[in-house]
């Protein structure tokens, strides 16, 4: 059954800032870069330390839901039966969670680390090779997922044990808002998700969309271009707008389910046509390496050298995992009715963080494998023409090249269409103004925030491939998610006492 009452207000100011936020992008780049870098310094030397605190925070947190006393708690009817299977749950959580954005980070990632390494290490060196394979592990693992899952939990359990007819971002906020679910507060707080979804959403494209164009550059023998990349844009665009359209059985489930298949057969095939010792024993020791460093990675804050590390790349990417963190935890409520806390939260946790590891541990450390034999320069053609270039230049080392390339183009699409799809459907939800556990918002709805996604992203490529101003709208959008979240976590604590008396 669908719902087509539209929330006018929230569907109409949200429209409103992509237009307003895109225009100064495309109009005048050079003085839009540059103020985003100056406000990224900003906000990253003065709050960073609040968002390493979050993340141990978070973890610490979700580790208590889901071990203490209401660990066996369940999303919906006690007797409930999961709605869909743990194969295509994770497919849909992954795939809704990484995008196409994994792909081109666990191609290029460990190189930057390479050649500045973190804790004052050598560049170039062992100890920096060590770190290299490592760090991109501790970025995509359990705190990635842990800033998804909180307000996944905050979300769903109000949402089903109260038997909800809206499903927004201000249910996490159900405790404070006393029935007020489309009071000032409630619209405050939705907003505040829609733009960080759109500046999410946005940067997940802006990266992966010249790495497409590249491949497809490679494939058809054309020059990769603005021009070819937005042609990528208007591909996805209509991949997840038509996957939305067919509604989230029919078309992001099919679609999940196709691509982790597809991901992890490209995974299977390096690995063994690839130097697979040399991928096995690096990647254990990088789990090691982290499982020994978690800590001090977790609370590391750089004071003595003042390398920029933590700021560029920690802080980044905890930016963009809460930045994101809404619109995962609407998705992810959507999808879990009939499981408990405690196997959403550790499914979240373990099976996220084992997808992303998989791709960073065969896909990274062969790229590292190329470097240090000698095989393929890809720092230096990463310094000398870019990362996408790299990773296509990598791909290339493997048998049938070709088909290598040729499917890696399409895994990157349809990972760029299963987040939009599942973005747009968490969009029109948002905007719609009831919505009961079941129920899906209207067609047209969906198919609409399919095509406004695609607005940032183009202004974004019109900056010289500038990642910059990327980074700067991610954690720009963060900051406020970040602060809801306490909100969120005293709310569903507050709840769950009142609803479970514990002996």
């Amino acid at each position: 059954m669908e719902q087509s009452r539209l929330d006018w207000p929230s569907f109409g100011l949200c429209a409103a800032i992509i237009l307003f936020t895109a225009i100064p992008l495309i109009a005048f780049p050079v003085e839009s870069s540059a103020f985003l870098e100056a406000l990224y310094a900003y906000i990253a030397n003065e709050f960073g330390v609040l968002y390493l605190l979050a993340s141990v925070a978070a973890i610490g947190f979700l580790a208590w839901l889901a071990f203490g006393p209401y660990g066996k708690v369940r999303l919906g009817d006690d007797d409930g039966e999961p709605e869909f299977s743990e194969l295509s749950w994770v497919g849909m959580l992954f795939c809704a969670g990484v995008g196409a954005g994994l792909l081109y980070w666990c191609g290029v990632e460990w190189a930057f680390y390479y050649d500045a390494p973190p804790f004052a290490a050598a560049p170039r060196s062992a100890e920096a090779a060590e770190w290299a394979s490592t760090y991109g592990l501790f970025h995509w693992g359990f705190t990635a997922w842990a800033f998804y899952c909180l307000p996944a939990v905050a979300i769903a359990y109000p949402y089903y044990s109260k038997k909800l007819d809206v499903l927004r971002f201000s249910v996490s906020c159900h405790w404070f808002l006393r029935g007020k679910e489309h009071g000032p507060m409630a619209r405050s707080i939705d907003f505040l998700f829609m733009i960080a979804l759109l500046g999410g959403a946005a940067s997940s494209l802006g990266f992966s969309t010249p790495m497409i164009a590249a491949t497809i550059g490679w494939l058809f023998d054309i020059e990769p271009n603005n021009t070819l990349e937005i042609a990528v844009v208007g591909l996805c665009i209509l991949l997840f707008a038509g996957s939305v359209w067919l509604g989230l059985n029919k078309g992001i489930k099919r679609l999940s389910d196709i691509n982790v298949v597809l991901a992890f057969g490209l995974l299977a095939f390096i690995l063994f046509a690839g130097p697979t010792v040399f991928l096995l024993k690096t990647s254990l020791n990088s789990l090691g390496v982290m499982a020994d460093n978690f800590l001090r990675m977790n609370f590391w804050t750089d004071p003595f050298t003042d390398s920029g590390f933590v700021e560029n790349w920690t802080i980044f990417y905890w930016a963009w995992w809460i930045a994101f963190a809404p619109y995962v935890g609407l998705f992810v409520t959507r999808i879990s009715r009939g499981r408990t806390l405690r196997q959403m939260i550790t499914g979240m946790l373990v099976w996220g963080s084992i997808g992303g590891w998989l791709f960073y541990m065969i896909m990274g450390n062969y790229g590292l494998f190329l470097e240090l034999s000698g095989t393929l320069d890809f720092t230096g053609i990463m310094k000398a023409q870019s990362g996408n270039a790299a990773i296509v230049a990598m791909l290339e080392t493997l048998p049938m090249a070709a088909v290598v390339i040729g499917l890696f183009s399409v895994i990157a699409i349809i990972f760029a269409a299963t987040t939009y799809d599942s973005a747009s459907y968490t969009l029109a939800s948002s905007a719609t103004l009831h919505l009961k556990a079941g129920d899906d918002p209207a067609r047209w709805h969906r198919v609409f925030w399919a095509f406004a996604l695609g607005v940032m992203p183009v202004a974004l490529m019109l900056l010289d491939g500038n990642l910059r101003p990327i980074q700067v709208i991610l954690l720009v959008v963060s900051l406020p998610i970040l602060l809801v979240g306490v909100v969120m976590s005293v709310a569903l604590v507050k709840t769950l006492r009142a609803d479970h008396v514990v002996s």
